[in-house]
Protein backbone atom coordinates (compact mmCIF):
# COMPACT_ATOMS: atom_id res chain seq x y z
CA UNK A 1 0.00 0.00 0.00
CA UNK A 2 2.90 2.75 0.91
CA UNK A 3 6.48 2.91 -0.69
CA UNK A 4 8.51 3.89 2.43
CA UNK A 5 11.91 4.89 1.40
CA UNK A 6 13.46 7.50 4.50
CA UNK A 7 12.92 6.52 8.16
CA UNK A 8 14.49 8.45 11.60
CA UNK A 9 15.40 4.84 13.11
CA UNK A 10 14.04 4.93 16.16
CA UNK A 11 13.71 1.83 17.31
CA UNK A 12 10.23 1.22 18.93
CA UNK A 13 7.20 -0.49 18.29
CA UNK A 14 5.32 2.63 17.29
CA UNK A 15 5.84 4.06 13.94
CA UNK A 16 4.44 7.41 12.49
CA UNK A 17 3.91 7.23 8.75
CA UNK A 18 3.89 10.61 6.77
CA UNK A 19 3.79 11.23 3.29
CA UNK A 20 6.78 13.03 2.06
CA UNK A 21 5.01 15.88 0.80
CA UNK A 22 3.17 16.35 4.43
CA UNK A 23 6.59 16.46 6.02
CA UNK A 24 8.17 18.97 3.48
CA UNK A 25 5.44 21.40 3.86
CA UNK A 26 5.73 21.04 7.66
CA UNK A 27 9.40 21.44 7.12
CA UNK A 28 9.02 24.60 4.78
CA UNK A 29 6.33 26.85 6.75
CA UNK A 30 9.02 26.06 9.80
CA UNK A 31 11.61 27.52 7.87
CA UNK A 32 10.40 31.06 7.09
CA UNK A 33 8.60 31.35 10.02
CA UNK A 34 9.55 33.89 12.48
CA UNK A 35 7.36 32.06 15.29
CA UNK A 36 6.83 28.45 16.06
CA UNK A 37 4.62 26.81 13.50
CA UNK A 38 1.82 24.07 15.16
CA UNK A 39 -1.07 21.97 13.78
CA UNK A 40 -2.82 18.98 14.57
CA UNK A 41 -2.28 15.62 12.49
CA UNK A 42 -5.27 13.88 11.66
CA UNK A 43 -5.40 10.04 10.41
CA UNK A 44 -6.12 6.75 11.11
CA UNK A 45 -4.31 3.97 13.83
CA UNK A 46 -3.25 0.39 12.00
CA UNK A 47 -1.92 -1.50 14.81
CA UNK A 48 1.54 0.15 15.73
CA UNK A 49 1.47 2.07 13.12
CA UNK A 50 -0.06 5.48 12.70
CA UNK A 51 -0.85 6.94 9.61
CA UNK A 52 -1.27 10.78 8.95
CA UNK A 53 -4.00 11.04 6.01
CA UNK A 54 -4.31 14.97 6.67
CA UNK A 55 -2.18 17.64 7.89
CA UNK A 56 -4.03 21.39 9.46
CA UNK A 57 -1.63 23.63 10.18
CA UNK A 58 -3.43 26.04 13.34
CA UNK A 59 -2.64 29.51 13.97
CA UNK A 60 -0.10 29.71 17.07
CA UNK A 61 -1.84 31.99 19.69
CA UNK A 62 1.67 32.58 21.39
CA UNK A 63 3.51 34.44 18.25
CA UNK A 64 6.73 33.25 20.25
CA UNK A 65 9.84 31.67 18.72
CA UNK A 66 10.32 29.89 21.66
CA UNK A 67 6.59 28.38 22.42
CA UNK A 68 3.52 27.15 21.34
CA UNK A 69 -0.18 27.51 22.21
CA UNK A 70 -2.74 26.38 18.93
CA UNK A 71 -5.59 29.20 18.93
CA UNK A 72 -8.53 27.08 20.40
CA UNK A 73 -10.94 27.42 18.02
CA UNK A 74 -9.28 27.19 15.13
CA UNK A 75 -8.27 24.16 16.29
CA UNK A 76 -12.05 22.71 17.65
CA UNK A 77 -13.01 23.50 14.20
CA UNK A 78 -9.71 21.73 12.70
CA UNK A 79 -10.77 18.16 14.42
CA UNK A 80 -14.95 18.99 14.02
CA UNK A 81 -14.04 19.00 10.41
CA UNK A 82 -11.69 15.29 10.32
CA UNK A 83 -13.80 13.81 12.82
CA UNK A 84 -16.73 14.47 9.89
CA UNK A 85 -14.43 12.64 7.61
CA UNK A 86 -13.92 9.78 9.66
CA UNK A 87 -10.55 11.21 10.96
CA UNK A 88 -8.85 11.25 14.72
CA UNK A 89 -6.64 13.38 16.01
CA UNK A 90 -2.97 10.99 15.94
CA UNK A 91 -1.06 13.40 16.30
CA UNK A 92 0.79 16.99 17.51
CA UNK A 93 2.71 19.18 15.43
CA UNK A 94 4.95 21.58 15.72
CA UNK A 95 8.41 23.48 15.11
CA UNK A 96 11.45 24.36 17.56
CA UNK A 97 13.74 27.48 16.06
CA UNK A 98 16.66 27.67 18.20
CA UNK A 99 17.08 24.25 19.90
CA UNK A 100 16.77 20.37 18.56
CA UNK A 101 13.78 18.64 17.41
CA UNK A 102 13.35 17.00 20.94
CA UNK A 103 10.74 17.83 23.61
CA UNK A 104 11.43 20.84 25.77
CA UNK A 105 10.37 21.05 29.41
CA UNK A 106 6.91 22.76 28.18
CA UNK A 107 6.61 20.54 25.37
CA UNK A 108 6.40 17.58 28.31
CA UNK A 109 3.78 19.33 30.04
CA UNK A 110 1.47 19.45 27.15
CA UNK A 111 1.80 15.98 26.19
CA UNK A 112 0.56 15.11 29.35
CA UNK A 113 -3.01 16.68 28.32
CA UNK A 114 -2.45 15.57 24.74
CA UNK A 115 -1.22 11.95 25.01
CA UNK A 116 -0.68 11.65 21.24
CA UNK A 117 2.61 11.24 18.85
CA UNK A 118 4.32 14.69 18.66
CA UNK A 119 5.99 15.39 15.76
CA UNK A 120 8.70 18.01 16.25
CA UNK A 121 10.67 19.92 13.68
CA UNK A 122 13.19 22.47 13.24
CA UNK A 123 14.43 25.17 10.83
CA UNK A 124 16.86 22.95 9.50
CA UNK A 125 14.79 20.17 8.24
CA UNK A 126 15.01 17.72 11.28
CA UNK A 127 12.80 15.99 12.59
CA UNK A 128 11.42 13.99 15.53
CA UNK A 129 8.43 12.16 16.74
CA UNK A 130 7.91 11.43 20.33
CA UNK A 131 5.14 10.10 22.89
CA UNK A 132 4.98 10.06 26.37
CA UNK A 133 4.32 6.87 28.30
CA UNK A 134 4.22 5.75 31.96
CA UNK A 135 5.64 9.45 32.75
CA UNK A 136 9.07 9.08 30.14
CA UNK A 137 9.62 10.20 26.55
CA UNK A 138 9.90 7.75 24.20
CA UNK A 139 11.19 8.09 20.46
CA UNK A 140 8.81 6.48 17.81
CA UNK A 141 10.06 5.87 14.19
CA UNK A 142 9.02 7.92 11.66
CA UNK A 143 8.69 6.48 8.13
CA UNK A 144 7.99 9.07 5.53
CA UNK A 145 6.29 7.45 2.43
CA UNK A 146 5.05 8.71 -0.97
CA UNK A 147 1.58 6.52 -2.40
Amino acid sequence: MFKAYKSNGAILGMRLMIRQADLNSIIKVAEKSAVEVCGLLFGRREGDSIVVEEVRFVPNRLNSPAAFEMEPLEMVKAIDEAEGRGLEVVGIFHSHLKCPPRPSARDLRGMKLWPVVWLIVDDKGSYGAYILRDGEVEEVEVTVFEE
